[in-house]
């Protein structure tokens, strides 16, 4: 069990397998965190493990991981978590993959630092798809009341900061349109379909990136043969 010393944030990870890394941020919302890879249609750690060397890590205040928590606290907080955490590790140039949430994880990341993502794979990423606000604001308040106890000295009016912060925005929350039609990072986008995923999310980001493949069918990775598609992808776009 490894866990990476920042401040007053510890955030527990683990490395698995060799190779060309790929940093991985799990599903579960704001409680993104390894075990959800294990209950997930297909498991990366697992499936690319043999051939990558695999980075998983729990979010701040999910899993292992702990930190403060202030109104000033948004996407970038994260963003500077894997960052640092990267650097800790001594990785100069990484895959990225992110499930549900992951996918802005993974945008924040590439506008942060483009030059150290050599690709990433957005499984299902979140969105506002102009219907489904509310929905994300009732993720996050239920997860920050879990929290309260462990923070008493957090206002409500810092969660409330905190949560307009995530969610009280558009597209895929952290960046733009624009941002993302001028991204040149390779995308392999697995595309969602419910109301916390939406399709159509993943399809403007598949037509706006000028190197993103849209894959529709991935669940059933047996006979969709989504491993292979991702390792293959990884693959391609590891550099040397």
């Amino acid at each position: 069990m490894a866990f990476f010393e920042r401040g007053e944030v510890s955030l527990h990870y683990e490395i698995h397998g060799d190779g060309f890394p790929i940093l991985l941020f799990a599903p579960g919302g704001l409680r993104s965190a390894i075990p959800f890879w294990r209950s997930a249609e297909w498991d990366p750690i697992e499936a690319l493990s043999p051939h990558f060397r695999v980075i998983a890590m729990d979010q701040r205040n999910a899993g292992r991981s702990r930190g403060p928590v202030s109104a000033g606290d948004g996407w970038h907080t994260y963003t500077e978590d894997h960052l640092a955490l990267l650097d800790h590790l001594g990785v100069e140039k990484t895959h990225l993959m992110g499930g549900c949430i992951g996918g802005p994880y993974c945008f924040g990341v590439i506008e942060r630092a483009p030059e150290r993502v050599a690709s990433a794979v957005l499984q299902q990423s979140i969105g506002n798809d102009g219907t489904n606000r509310e929905s994300f604001f009732g993720i996050f308040d239920g997860w920050a009341d879990e929290m309260k106890a462990a923070l008493p000295s957090v206002s409500d009016d810092a969660w409330a900061s905190f949560r307009a912060n995530m969610f009280d925005r558009d597209f895929v929350y952290n960046v733009s349109r624009d941002f993302v039609d001028a991204c040149e990072t390779p995308l392999l986008v697995l595309m969602g379909n419910d109301p916390y995923h939406p399709g159509v999310i993943s399809r403007d980001i598949a037509d706006l990136a000028p190197n993103a493949r849209l894959v529709e069918r991935w669940k059933d990775p047996e006979a969709d043969g989504t491993v292979s598609t991702v390792r293959e992808f990884l693959r391609e776009h590891t550099p040397g």
